[in-house]
């Protein structure tokens, strides 16, 4: 696990430990099917991902949080309220521009909560200038972060603080590292993606007037589920276009055309 670890070309660090071996076991061997699942799922998020954290010069590694946060899940929500890939609060969400209404909640957006989430990655490292700590951070506050390194004497090394943090982030970070120790090297363990049944391509059509799935599900050959899969935003399946406002539409790319052709009857 160290060689391979210490081989991955990360500019995030990768430490090594009891606590990382253990995670890394439950990654390759106890949760075989859910990494199996992730690697599916991946091939559709993950480029997503790359180009937003690649604009703005991040470590690419990052693209591995949504891994831990939701399970690549755009319509995942915690106990505590935390939606999307990216599990973003209320506030966070609002305070990084994020649209939230009855009919659309951008923090299920992969696109857009991506975006989000890059500009709050780069506002935490431009406070602890440590990727270990902004991993942290991201998932607990900056103030647990502060609080654990004022309670451990004003040392700033993750594993310094670590018995200061919130239960649960001990556990984040050596996550972190060994979802990426297994996404690199699943078939060492023999495990491979379950292919996805998300649009291996997709296009957008910018919508000017407001618009219900079923429109367009009664007019073209596509149900409500496919068009929910890559528009997760859109919670009651109605995007509110109109009155000078337009949103954009996903749609498999196969799609598109038959969807300009109908667009009037639609």
């Amino acid at each position: 696990y160290i060689r391979k670890l210490s081989q991955l070309p990360t500019v995030i660090e990768m430490p090594y430990n009891s606590v990382v071996r253990r995670y890394i076991d439950m990654y390759v061997q106890k949760r075989r099917a859910l990494v199996e699942n992730l690697l599916g799922l991946s091939t559709y998020y993950m480029p997503i991902f790359e180009e937003a954290l690649e604009r703005e010069g991040l470590p690419l590694e990052l693209k591995y949080l949504p891994v831990i946060e939701s399970a690549l899940n755009p319509v995942a929500r915690s106990r505590a309220g935390a939606c999307g890939l990216w599990q973003f609060m209320y506030p966070t969400g609002k305070m990084y521009k994020l649209e939230i209404n009855s009919f659309i909640d951008e923090r299920f957006d992969p696109v857009k909560s991506t975006q989000a989430a890059v500009r709050y990655l780069n506002d935490l490292y431009s406070i602890y200038e440590d990727w270990i700590l902004v991993i942290a951070a991201y998932n607990c506050g900056p103030g647990n972060v502060n609080k654990a390194i004022r309670r451990s004497g004003g040392k700033k090394n993750y594993w310094d603080i670590y018995y200061h943090l919130p239960k649960e982030t001990r556990g984040y970070v050596p996550a972190f590292i060994a979802a990426i120790y297994a996404f690199n090297y699943s078939k060492e363990h023999n495990i491979y993606p379950i292919e996805s049944t998300l649009p291996p391509i997709c296009d957008t059509i910018v919508v000017e007037d407001a618009l219900h799935f079923d429109q367009i599900c009664k007019n073209m050959d596509i149900s409500v589920e496919e068009l929910r899969d890559v528009n997760p935003q859109y919670t009651k399946d109605i995007i509110p276009a109109g009155l000078g406002k337009s949103y954009v539409l996903k749609m498999p790319y196969n799609y598109v055309g038959n969807f300009i052709d109908n667009q009037d009857t639609i």
